[in-house]
């Protein structure tokens, strides 16, 4: 299943005329201009538009804090839309977990590296056959006016004993991608911006949006 909608196909929307990205992560900022750049010519992000918000990221889902990022952004920015996303990798060996605590899964102040050494601590013996996980992109769109509307993306894969690439970020070298056959850290920004969880939620979004534009 590679998205879900949360918002009704009755709903319209119009592509607005400016997006601000809710986002200070500089990987995230990059793969949804990249994505994104064709149909929305004329977004910022939060640096570029001069504001210094940091949401705090409390919800139990990736699309509660992807909404309410949105909307904070968009109330404290002035624009007449904001775009966030709220991501993470979740592992069925440990029931869902690093899930909406990916980007701490080592504990506040920790970087990648220490999270992905935690992660290898904890599914330490499991073998292959039990190490299957994907990542999750929720991404919301608030706007002016009208409902918040989220959707998510996934990616499925195999989670990796040892790292493999050296692009991608997060838990992209232990991210095994088997249609592919490379773990996420081994792809080109291309390739991953192709199949990657992000890409579809973003897909999905834009499906919603342009029924509205048809």
């Amino acid at each position: 299943m590679p998205f879900r909608l949360y918002a009704g196909s009755n709903l319209c929307y119009n592509l607005p005329m400016k997006l601000i990205i809710a986002s200070n992560n500089a990987h995230k900022m990059r793969e949804i201009l990249e994505i994104l750049g064709a149909e929305f010519p004329d977004m910022v992000t939060l640096k570029q538009a001069g504001l210094d918000i940091d949401v705090v990221e409390d919800g139990d889902t990736f699309q509660v804090n992807a909404i309410k990022k949105a909307e904070e952004v968009l109330k404290a920015s002035g624009y007449p839309a904001a775009l966030a996303d709220d991501s993470g990798l979740i592992v069925d060996a440990l029931g869902g977990a690093p899930g909406v605590y990916s980007a701490r899964y080592a504990g506040e102040g920790h970087n990648d590296a220490d999270n992905n050494a935690k992660l290898m601590r904890d599914m330490a013996g499991v073998p292959v056959e039990q190490r299957t996980c994907r990542f999750a992109s929720a991404v919301a769109l608030a706007r002016e006016g009208k409902e918040t509307i989220c959707v998510i993306g996934f990616a499925e894969g195999i989670l990796l004993t040892e790292a493999r690439g050296e692009n991608g970020f997060g838990y992209d070298p232990y991210f095994f991608y088997l249609p592919i056959g490379k773990s996420f850290a081994e792809l080109s920004a291309e390739e991953k911006n192709a199949v990657s969880h992000r890409k579809h939620a973003l897909e999905a979004l834009l499906e919603l949006l342009r029924r509205e534009k048809a």
